[in-house]
């Protein structure tokens, strides 16, 4: 009988350890890693060849349903996210595509409208700066775009970002301009923008600190409900104004009298995210509603880890927190979006909702490719940084 006992508890005791292998197997495989520094920058590189040799002529109008010109918001966030590229991997194509193209537009602003307010026609603007900083330091790199942003700074009128996209076209040319001229009145009125956007705008203003989260624009402040009954937060809306305050976190000093507000808005937002990501690492275009469009997209699956990389970066996020959350958002990026040509794949065309740009899956071309690849370039210029 205790023989029989003993074979009992030994078997009992290799099936536990048995088992205990296993899910220890099965624990392991849901645990991610970043991949290596080296294989992000070649994923950056890859996709970036994609649309330069795609787009060789850098002002080459942009044909949808009508024609463009190249220097407008969607080709401005490419440079943004090339210019990262650049920063980490200096090579002289990369310059020189961003620096043909301002020469090419003279370095003014959409079709030459140079006093524009609109911040999607100011947003090429960064890039300008950027390459004007860089070692040309000529005056007419950013001669348009200080006089656009100076004439804004002539009147009192602060109620032109009346949608959230309008905050990462436009705020960060403010704080730039701020630190280049060294004018806090830069940094004053960008704040004044944000403020009436954040609290003005609509009904309630396009912040609502209850969700953490901004609506697109008036349209969607309450009473808009998606169909599940949920106010509609569309996901690159809110990577837009992630992205923003993010690069102008990089950008004003560390004194900058406003600069608290936008920490604490960045982290309310980036936390309010975590329960919302898939199980796959994407997030829905439709943050509150999954069944709305529900599937994975790339843009504001970057644009949201873009921002919990700089904040773990620069102190501001806890690591051990947030980067099992990046890490399998990048990985779902890495692996799942981009083809092996280096096109990006689940990337959601221009709009304001949901159902705009539809439909989005691994094969699907959106209007303009390239302000998809600046945000994946964006997030992966910081979780390369974030590996170390």
């Amino acid at each position: 009988m205790r023989n029989s006992n003993n074979s009992i508890i030994r078997k009992s005791g290799s099936l536990g350890f048995i088992c205990l292998i296993f899910l220890g197997l099965f624990a392991c495989s849901d645990s991610q890693e970043l991949p290596p520094k080296q294989e992000i920058l070649d994923k950056m590189v890859l996709t970036n060849k994609y649309f330069m040799e795609k787009w060789p002529d850098v002002g080459k109008r942009i044909v949808t349903n009508r024609s463009r010109a190249s220097n407008i918001w969607t080709r401005g966030v490419y440079y943004e996210g090339l210019m990262k590229l650049y920063e980490l991997k200096p090579e002289q194509a990369y310059y020189d595509y961003g620096y043909t193209w301002g020469e090419f537009h003279e370095w003014n602003l959409r079709d030459g409208d140079t006093y524009t307010r609109n911040a999607d026609n100011q947003c090429a603007g960064q890039t300008y700066i950027d390459l004007y900083l860089i070692d040309q330091k000529k005056p007419e790199m950013v001669e348009y775009i200080k006089a656009s942003i100076d004439s804004m700074m002539r009147t009192e009128k602060v109620d032109d970002w009346d949608w959230i996209d309008a905050i990462q076209m436009a705020m960060p040319v403010f704080a730039r301009l701020g630190v280049m001229e060294n004018d806090n009145a830069y940094f004053e009125r960008m704040y004044a923008m944000y403020d009436f956007t954040k609290d003005s705008i609509g009904e309630n203003g396009l912040y609502n600190p209850e969700d953490g989260l901004w609506w697109r624009d008036a349209d969607f402040d309450p009473p808009y409900k998606e169909p599940n009954g949920e106010d509609c937060y569309w996901s690159r809306g809110n990577g837009w104004v992630v992205a923003a305050l993010v690069r102008v976190l990089e950008q004003i000093p560390a004194d900058e009298p406003h600069r608290q507000e936008y920490e604490t808005d960045l982290k309310t937002m980036l936390e309010a995210l975590i329960p919302l990501q898939r199980e796959d690492g994407f997030w829905n275009v439709s943050l509150h509603d999954p069944t709305n469009f529900g599937g994975k997209e790339t843009t504001g699956t970057a644009l949201f880890i873009y921002g919990m990389a700089w904040g773990i970066n620069n102190g501001l996020l806890s690591a051990e927190k947030y980067k099992p959350i990046i890490t399998k958002a990048y990985n779902a990026i890495a692996n799942e979006s981009i083809h092996p040509n280096g096109f990006l794949g689940y990337v959601q065309g221009t709009g304001k909702e949901p159902k705009d740009g539809q439909p989005v899956t691994y094969e699907s071309v959106p209007d303009f490719e390239d302000y998809g690849l600046g945000c994946f370039l964006l997030a992966a210029s910081e979780i390369y940084k974030m590996v170390d």
